[in-house]
């Protein structure tokens, strides 16, 4: 087995790919009997019961006031996921919601996901922008849900807010309206936070015209997409969004406008879903549970066998540590853990959504005949082959063409626009949506590999149900056209004079833990450096410039990358072969509080044949992206136009990657 040190001291990093680990040192098979007891048995919940809530609903939709702005606030609540302890009894979740109601602390309108947004554009008679006033009502909250590790680089320790902490100030939170083309004061970065009363507010305010403002002003002068909403806020991202901060933002156009009648023929509500998809672990007391000691999951192989020392004096007890990647045991759609859908004998739009921390997962649909009438039938040894399926749009919009595929690759952070036509199947048969990805990091190879070695009696090869059960209405007309999907990509051609050089790396922390980090060509160096978050911005796009990005991925595992306010093209993948050394002579990276830490030193980088990541293989990436899937030893080319001035941020979307120095500022100049 090939650890991730052996693959950056491979001078051919492509042949190592093969041999890749799926991390059996950290397998979720062990998680639940290192805490026997206290954590939940996902083999002991209810799987494909529990109706998944509507979020495309009329009644989940926020509603503008009189002049069309919207109030959204972040609150505490208890949620209701389809928990049961061990004698049955359903188990309350306490967790931060969004509400679009000013009462009580605790109340019904709070929710996880948070309500819809659904936004006409300009071209479907909206306005020029929407105004959405985020407050931070966690007034009363005076420890995170979640274990903190304010020994990482987050918003109460940047210099001059060490003085602030939760215990006194409360909880820093930032909402990114994820996709959106929106100015850089408006866009959610993390160091723009704001804690309960916007007492204490991101040091990033100060260089705004007007200081801090909780109304926020998102553009609609663009075309239909998917967005999401979720939180952002420096180091404590992947905390934040575990607790709930998380929800839809749906822009219309003349083409798609969510109503029965579109003039593409596209299924409307109600045969139109939304599904977040995430991943959780929980108490066998209902709770939120996240790793973060020994003893713990994921601990031993992220800390011990990874030589990390912590000290007492900072880490009392061995934590609370951040860890590299986290990937639950239960996986959850729209706040329910395992729900189904009872669905008619025709077409259904999903807008899909992976929200999970790190996991990648391959989606398929595979049928149980009559299993919609058998409780047992949870099984995918009882499902058939692969069903067929149009995947029609991507991030930010509809694809330039509709592709027929039985598997479709799910980035985190990514959103995929799909039909799935149920009458392909018998009425009482139970659809499956199934995950045939691992728990752990993702290197590019599909199954069969040891996946039921390393995770006996695993519950997250699935998803959730969908019942054939409902009579077909006939009044309502089923027009679905794959023809009639023509749409984007729409970025225009490259005007800058040389492709932009970034780069992946995985080096160690002062504490020798693993630090993903982000980097850039050095052309003084003659080589690829890795750079922290604080240090000086290196990706500095012209206003108007469209620019080709080539991202050299120098680590063991795939990194669904992001850029926010643009949407892009990728352009094509290419092999790399590389020396990597750690050890002899590596980089130092100089830490948030001064320390350092180190990286590989990448030598003798250089090019390989082309990579095609086609349909066949499940990756579909011909409509506007946000995200893309950036392969170990590959280079991955995306072009995009910079078209607002700014302080912006790109970033890995695996959260434990982002929230541990895997982000840059992206500044427009």
């Amino acid at each position: 087995m090939v650890s991730r040190r052996d693959f950056l001291k491979s001078s051919s990093a492509v042949s190592a790919l093969a041999a890749l680990p799926l991390s059996v040192r950290w397998s979720i098979a062990n998680a639940t009997s290192q805490i026997p007891g206290i954590l939940s048995d996902p083999a002991a919940q209810d799987m494909f019961v529990n109706l998944v809530p509507d979020a495309m609903a009329p009644g989940f939709k926020y509603v503008p006031d009189g002049m069309g702005n919207y109030k959204v606030q972040i609150r505490e609540a208890l949620q209701f996921t389809g928990l049961k302890d061990s004698n049955g009894k359903l188990l309350s979740t306490p967790i931060w919601g969004y509400s679009d109601r000013n009462v009580g602390k605790r109340d019904r309108f709070t929710s996880w996901p948070g309500k819809t947004f659904e936004i006409n554009s300009v071209s479907a008679g909206g306005p020029l922008q929407t105004q959405v006033k985020w407050q931070n009502m966690l007034e009363n909250v005076r420890q995170h849900l979640l274990p903190v590790d304010t020994n990482a680089h987050w918003c109460y320790s940047l210099p001059g807010f060490e003085k602030y902490s939760i215990a006194k100030n409360g909880v820093p939170i930032i909402t990114h309206l994820h996709g959106g083309h929106t100015d850089y004061q408006f866009d959610g970065n993390p160091e723009f936070f704001h804690a309960p009363g916007n007492k204490v507010v991101g040091p990033q305010w100060a260089n705004v015209p007007g200081g801090f403002t909780e109304k926020f002003l998102y553009d609609n002068d663009v075309p239909a997409g998917n967005l999401w909403y979720h939180d952002h806020a420096l180091g404590i991202t992947r905390l934040n969004v575990y607790a709930g901060l998380a929800g839809f933002y749906f822009i219309r156009d003349e083409h798609d406008t969510g109503k029965a009648d579109n003039p593409i023929g596209l299924p409307a509500w109600p045969y139109e879903k939304a599904y977040a998809i995430q991943d959780r672990m929980f108490r066998s007391t209902g709770e939120l549970f996240y790793p973060a000691f020994p003893g713990e999951p994921f601990y031993t192989g992220f800390i011990d066998e990874e030589g990390a020392v912590l000290p007492e004096a900072l880490f009392p007890n061995g934590g609370p540590t951040a860890l590299a990647e986290f990937f639950g045991d239960h996986m959850v759609v729209n706040g329910k853990i395992w729900p189904k859908e009872n669905v008619e004998q025709r077409h259904y739009r999903m807008h899909l959504l992976n929200g999970t921390d790190s996991r990648f997962m391959g989606i398929r649909f595979r049928a149980i005949a009559d299993g919609a009438n058998n409780p047992e039938a949870t099984s995918l040894s009882e499902a058939g082959v692969p069903l067929d399926f149009f995947v029609i749009g991507s991030d930010q919009g509809l694809a330039k063409e509709a592709n027929m595929v039985n598997l479709l690759m799910f980035e985190p952070g990514s959103r995929y626009d799909i039909v799935f036509d149920f009458s392909q199947v018998p009425s009482g048969t139970r659809v499956i949506m199934e995950n045939i990805l691992a728990d752990a990091p993702f290197g590019g190879d599909l199954p069969p590999y040891d996946a039921d070695d390393l995770f006996p009696e695993r519950q997250t090869d699935r998803v959730m149900a969908f019942d054939v059960v409902v009579p077909t209405d006939t009044s309502v007309p089923d027009n679905f056209d794959p023809v009639k999907i023509a749409f984007g990509p729409r970025v225009g051609d490259v005007t800058a004079a040389e492709p932009r050089k970034v780069a992946l790396f995985e080096g160690k922390d002062e504490f020798g833990r693993l630090q993903p980090l982000l980097g850039a060509w050095d052309p003084a160096a003659a080589e690829f450096a890795a750079i922290p978050w604080h240090m000086a911005t290196t990706e500095t796009p012209a206003l108007g410039s469209t620019e080709q990005w080539d991202i050299y991925n120098f680590t063991g595992d795939a990194h669904p990358v992001h850029l926010h306010l643009v949407n892009f093209d990728i352009c094509g993948r290419r092999e790399i072969s590389f020396d990597a050394d750690d050890e002899i002579n590596p980089q130092s990276i100089q830490q948030h509080n001064g320390s350092l830490g180190m990286a590989p030193r990448v030598s003798n980088v250089a090019l390989g044949a082309n990579v095609v990541k086609g349909i066949d293989e499940g990756y579909v990436e011909n409509a506007p992206k946000d995200m893309v899937t950036a392969l170990p030893g590959q280079v991955t080319s995306i072009k995009a136009t910079f078209d607002k001035p700014g302080r912006y941020v790109w970033h890995c979307h695996i959260l434990s990657h982002e929230d541990h120095e895997m982000m840059r500022v992206l500044q427009v100049v």
